[in-house]
């Protein structure tokens, strides 16, 4: 089971746009998957509830609600054969709630927007995940997702100058595109999209998905070509006709740290 947690506690990071697109993206795939929504908000929440054939199923835990006629447990409980778990946090989350929220957690991706107060509030979640919430730069589980962006903009050199300098992966560079507020409105990822209306999108969300499973990516290459044996020595007499193999060699390379 994988646990992947959007955390910034900057509001208005995209956080939840991201969630909802990494669980829909799953689900589409065929993944058993559940998406938690601590958010008080309940933006991810309401998304699920638009949800409709032939969309697959994501299973919603309302984590911001209370409910006096159930045990907390039972309301956060995960629904047996699950693969992945995303969790969309609130915003304003305390530092010292962070170890809570990323203990369990396989990968933490932090969206940050190109704006001066962004990225002065990246830097701060950054230092806490590393210090409060003791997770260490070599595990690989803290991404930085550069997020809402137009290119060509000195507030984007700026973002990406600044991550840079995190020694903390970034993940993506996702433009800032009116389909995903037209995939939330229907209740769908962009994914689940008609290809040739989110072709660039799609490909923006490529170095994402090879981090977040590198496993898969190393599965899906195609197989190293096997030796040849040696050719069996022909007499002078017969006429042979040679042939020969032109092997391609295929590499990937996904994120730059």
């Amino acid at each position: 089971m994988q646990r992947i947690v959007v955390l910034n506690p900057k509001g208005g990071s995209g956080k939840t746009t991201l969630a909802i697109n990494i669980a829909a993206y799953f689900a589409a795939r065929g993944d058993a998957t559940a998406l938690i929504d601590h958010d008080p908000q309940g933006s991810s929440t309401r998304w699920l509830k638009k949800r409709k054939p032939p969309q697959l199923a994501i299973h919603s835990i309302a984590a911001f609600e209370r409910d006096s006629r159930t045990t907390r447990a039972w309301q956060m409980r995960i629904p047996d054969g699950t693969q992945k778990i995303v969790v969309d946090t609130p915003a304003a989350l305390d530092a010292r709630t962070l170890p809570e929220f990323t203990r369990d957690a396989s990968k933490v991706i932090v969206p940050v927007l190109p704006s001066d107060i962004d990225i002065h509030a990246a830097s701060r979640c950054i230092a806490d995940l590393l210090l409060v919430a003791k997770i260490k730069r070599v595990e690989n589980r803290i991404g930085v997702i550069a997020n809402r962006v137009r290119k060509n903009t000195l507030m984007f050199q700026s973002l990406m100058r600044f991550l840079e300098k995190l020694e903390i992966p970034v993940i993506a560079t996702i433009r800032d595109s009116q389909n995903y507020v037209r995939a939330a409105e229907q209740g769908v990822g962009i994914h689940e999209m008609k290809s040739y209306l989110v072709k660039e999108d799609i490909g923006q969300w490529e170095t994402l998905l090879a981090w977040l499973e590198p496993e898969r990516v190393l599965m899906d290459q195609p197989p190293p070509l096997a030796e040849q044996p040696a050719p069996a020595a022909v007499p002078t007499a017969e006429i042979v006709a040679e042939t020969t193999a032109d092997p391609g060699a295929h590499d990937a390379k996904f994120i730059v740290s």
